[in-house]
C-alpha cells in the first residue's frame, strides 16, 4: 500500500519537499479483488483443476469454514457456491487488536461450525482453517502462543469426536510451520541471544517438515503411508484427499500418500 501512495504527485499527507520520477510495481498481483499493486511484473498463475474443483465436479457436497475468506484457493470458487455444491462459513474475526491479545482467535466457533455440518451428514467433506499457531505465532508472544496452540488444540478434538461419530476419515495437515519453535537459533541449534544476553524471539515461519495424520473409522483396513515415496509435501494431499474420496486424482497430480496393503 505504501508503494502504491508514492506513486501519486497528489500525495499530500507530508511534504516530501521534491516527487522522484519512480514507478513502483511488484513482483505479481497478490489480491485479485483489490487489484493490488496495480502494477507488476509477472502475470498471476491461473490456479485450474483444483482438488476443490474436481471433487465439486464430480458431486461431492463441501462445507468450508475460517476466519479466513480463502480455503484450498482457486479462480472459480465463486461457481462451485452459485452451484449449491460448495458452502463457505466465514466467522469474522477480532478487529483493531493483535492476534495474541485474543489468541483463542475463533477457533472454537470454528470447530462448532464444522461439528455441526459433519453431523448434518449433507456434506461429503469438511474442511477448516485454523490460524492460530500461524497468526499468534508472528507476534513473538510465547505465552500468548501457547493459549493459541491449546484452543486449536480443544477445535480439532470437537471435530474428531464429530468425525468418530459419523464413521468417517480425518486428515490433518498444516502448510507450514511457525509456533513449534519460537527461538531464533544459530547454526549449532543453540538460542540467539541480543546485546542484553535476552533470547532472540522468532517471529516468522520455521523450515521444519510438518506432520500429516489420517485416520478415522471411515478409513479402510490396511491402509498406511507409502514407503516409496523419496519424499512428501503439501503437494501431495490434494491426490491423497481424491483418492479418499474414492476418485482416481488426475495424472499429473503429486502421487497420493497412502496404500491399502492386504493383510
Amino acid at each position: 500500500m505504501a508503494a502504491k501512495a508514492f506513486e501519486y504527485a497528489d500525495f499530500d499527507k507530508f511534504d516530501r519537499v521534491r516527487v522522484p520520477k519512480i514507478c513502483y510495481a511488484g513482483m505479481l498481483q497478490y489480491d485479485g479483488e483489490l487489484k493490488l499493486p496495480t502494477r507488476y511484473l509477472v502475470e498471476p498463475p491461473e490456479i485450474d483443476r483444483t482438488s476443490g474443483e474436481y471433487l465439486t465436479y464430480n458431486g461431492v457436497h463441501t462445507f468450508a469454514c475460517s476466519i479466513v475468506g480463502l480455503f484450498f484457493p482457486s479462480n472459480v470458487n465463486v461457481c462451485f457456491v452459485i452451484c449449491g455444491i460448495e458452502e463457505y462459513v466465514e466467522i469474522p474475526g477480532d478487529s483493531g487488536i493483535s492476534f495474541n491479545v485474543q489468541p483463542k482467535m475463533k477457533a472454537l466457533e470454528i470447530a462448532e461450525k464444522a461439528r455441526d455440518a459433519i453431523l448434518t451428514k449433507k456434506f461429503e467433506q469438511v474442511r477448516v482453517n485454523l490460524p492460530n499457531g500461524d497468526m499468534v505465532g508472528h507476534t513473538g508472544d510465547i505465552e500468548a502462543t501457547i493459549v493459541a496452540c491449546k484452543a486449536a488444540d480443544q477445535a480439532v478434538k470437537m471435530i474428531l469426536d464429530a468425525v468418530e461419530q459419523v464413521g468417517g476419515i480425518y486428515v490433518i495437515t498444516a502448510d507450514h510451520g511457525n509456533a513449534e519453535d519460537m527461538v531464533k537459533r544459530n547454526k549449532t541449534g543453540q538460542p540467539l541471544l541480543d546485546k542484553s544476553g535476552n533470547i532472540q524471539i522468532l517471529t516468522s515461519r520455521t523450515l521444519q517438515p510438518v506432520p500429516v495424520a489420517i485416520g478415522g473409522p471411515g478409513l479402510a483396513p490396511g491402509v498406511r503411508f507409502r514407503k516409496d515415496l523419496p519424499s512428501g509435501g503439501l503437494a501431495n494431499v490434494a491426490a491423497t484427499m481424491t483418492n479418499l474420496h474414492g476418485f482416481e486424482a488426475p495424472a499429473d497430480y503429486e502421487p497420493f500418500l497412502i496404500e491399502v496393503v492386504d493383510n
